[in-house]
């Protein structure tokens, strides 16, 4: 029997590796081989709109027009985002934007500069 793991989504035991990736062919859920390996950290794992893992410092680009809740102003596409910070909860980046200010992103709208 192989000492594969089973599928994360759907639990089949068919999963086969691909490069550094596993496979499922039942519902074709693809995922790092290392991923299996740290399961069991508490750690948050952040990452952006492209899937590249974030970090405290990193500069990421906004990939939407973002409406600023209680104002009549809009962060841009492409509006660049220097040393953010990482915390938890619903809106995962705490940065500052020039002109707007102080302001608090979800990680599924940027990507990493």
């Amino acid at each position: 029997m192989s000492d594969l793991p089973n599928c994360p989504s759907c639990d089949a035991d068919y999963t086969y590796e691909d490069g550094a990736m596993f496979v499922c062919p039942g519902c074709g859920h693809e995922w790092a081989q290392d991923a299996s390996a740290d399961a069991g950290d508490d750690a948050p794992v952040y990452r952006d709109a492209n899937g590249n893992l974030l970090e405290d410092g990193d500069s990421v680009t906004v990939i939407k027009d973002l409406k600023v809740k209680g104002s009549s102003s809009v962060v841009k596409v492409g509006t660049k985002v220097k040393n953010i910070r990482l915390i938890e909860g619903d809106h995962d980046i705490d940065c500052k934007i020039d002109g707007i200010g102080p302001m608090k992103l979800k990680s599924e709208f940027v990507k990493k500069a």
